[in-house]
């Protein structure tokens, strides 16, 4: 499961048994982080996750800024409530292109704000889907 984490909105993801395909699941509109990690938690349950994929914001430079703590920090927490690992992936342009993605399928509006950050999960769930493919012995 990819969770690309949002102060209001997180993005969330989950890919098939085989690992092939990421697809996305909903968009958790929550401020509250515990509130955030329960809903997670319970989605978790239901997909039989085995492993969270956590977007983790770089600058373009590569180095971490705030957000990037902030979302190590809610990883950290995220793993301790689960009890599944929790890996984090560069998710440099995720909601550019999850935007460039809305925009040839004429996605427009409120209906863009309700699904950009699911689009966004399942970008960051596919890159690390294919990363695993190409390289077995990694995490």
């Amino acid at each position: 499961m990819a969770v690309d984490y949002g102060d209001v909105r997180t993005g969330i993801s989950v890919c098939d048994k085989f690992e092939m395909l990421a697809s996305p699941v909903c968009v958790i509109t929550e401020e509250n982080e515990d509130k955030l990690i329960s809903k997670i938690c319970e989605l978790s349950q239901q997909h039989r996750v085995e492993r969270f994929v956590v977007g983790l914001p770089k600058n373009m430079d590569s180095s971490e800024g705030e957000r990037a703590v902030k979302c190590k920090e809610f990883a950290a927490k995220l793993e301790e409530a689960t009890e599944i690992k929790v890996v984090m992936r560069d998710e440099r342009l995720t909601t550019v292109s999850a935007h460039n993605v809305l925009n040839t399928t004429n996605v427009r509006g409120k209906k863009r704000k309700a699904v950009v950050d699911a689009v966004a999960a399942v970008m960051i769930l596919q890159e690390y889907l294919d990363y695993r493919r190409l390289n077995p012995q990694a995490d």
